[in-house]
């Protein structure tokens, strides 16, 4: 089987009603760490400013994501987890740490959330300044998370390393009443190749090549930023971190596929989807550019996959009295099961 469809198979949301937990979402975007969580039976609800990322989410999963502007005062449905990726603010202007205390962040309505819901478990993902420069603060929102009763786990962890065909790096925080574990890496590396597969050799007449302007000042960038190897798509290799800039805009850094006559051409809104393992049946909405924006900004769905697999299993433990399922056993689910009716 393919990776790609493997993924269209494997990432198909759907509820587990002996499960029966629901998670809450916290600034979703477009859905991908809940496409993960549902994928592995959770019911999710999301909460996302962006109305175009909004519209993504309600049209892909089961959950439903509700287009609001999210504040300390803002009251949830009960839930059994809470996740999210808060934005945050306060390390950018002017020197001012301001932490938990910088209204333009994203963490102390997450934190709200963890007190108001009091959830058996909680999850948040960051960039990884988190870990490095900026550590004084993430050490700021464990110790409030730990203040409320939670046994916290973090690590910088690459989705690379989790059957996602890209290096992207995120600090990844877990926090439950128990300590719990972050999944294990996958023995396994899939390439850009594999992920594309024929989609990198085929392109029509709406196809965005570069010009020979585009092409020199790619030479210019490469050579000023010292570039030993030029910043192609790598099919025999994973590909680099894929952002918002540099699928949106940004020529030098722009993600794209050189053909064998030489010619360079953007990567599509579908071949950006698969190498952050979104599945083909995945549907964006809004212009081109809400769409790689979206892309962009997501927590790669595979990736959201093994760190909801690893909550299961963590809450099967606790119910069940040291359940596990091993892989191979996860993947027969997956043949098995008519988990999921298209809508």
């Amino acid at each position: 089987m393919e990776y790609w469809e493997e993924i269209n198979k494997k990432l198909k949301p759907w509820i587990d009603t002996d499960l029966n937990k629901t998670v809450v979402d916290l600034f979703a975007g477009c859905g991908g760490l809940s496409l993960g969580f549902e994928a592995n039976g959770f019911k999710t609800i999301g909460y996302e400013m962006d109305e175009q990322a909004t519209n993504t989410y309600n049209k892909n999963l089961i959950g439903e994501c509700f287009n609001e502007k999210l504040t300390i005062e803002t009251i949830y449905p009960k839930a059994d987890i809470v996740i999210g990726g808060p934005p945050c603010q306060p390390f950018s202007v002017g020197g001012k740490q301001l932490g938990l205390k910088d209204s333009r962040d994203g963490f102390p309505i997450f934190l709200s959330a963890i007190r108001q819901l009091d959830p058996e478990v909680l999850l948040f993902e960051n960039v990884r300044g988190m870990l490095y420069k900026n550590k004084w603060y993430l050490k700021e929102v464990i110790e409030e998370l730990e203040s409320l009763g939670y046994y916290i786990n973090y690590a910088l962890l690459n989705a690379v390393n989790y059957e996602v065909p890209q290096n992207r790096e995120r600090v990844i925080v877990i926090g439950s009443k128990q300590k719990i574990n972050l999944p294990k890496k996958v023995n396994r590396k899939v390439t850009a190749g594999q992920a594309l597969g024929e989609l990198a050799f085929q392109y029509g007449e709406d196809s965005k090549f570069f010009t020979e302007s585009m092409d020199r000042y790619v030479a210019n960038y490469e050579k000023a930023s010292k570039c030993i190897n030029p910043r192609d798509l790598y099919l025999d290799r994973p590909a680099r971190t894929l952002t918002c800039r540099n699928l949106a805009g940004a020529t030098g850094d722009m993600h794209r596929v050189r053909l064998k006559d030489g010619r360079r051409r953007r990567i599509t809104v579908r071949e950006a989807a698969r190498l952050q393992s979104f599945p083909d049946w995945f549907e964006f909405s809004g212009t081109e550019t809400h769409q790689y924006n979206q892309i962009g900004n997501a927590v790669a769905p595979n990736f959201a996959y093994h760190l909801a697999l690893n909550i299961k299993r963590y809450l099967m433990d606790e119910v069940e009295n040291h359940y596990t399922i091993t892989e191979n056993e996860q993947l027969k689910l997956f043949e098995n099961e008519a988990v999921y009716q298209s809508r």
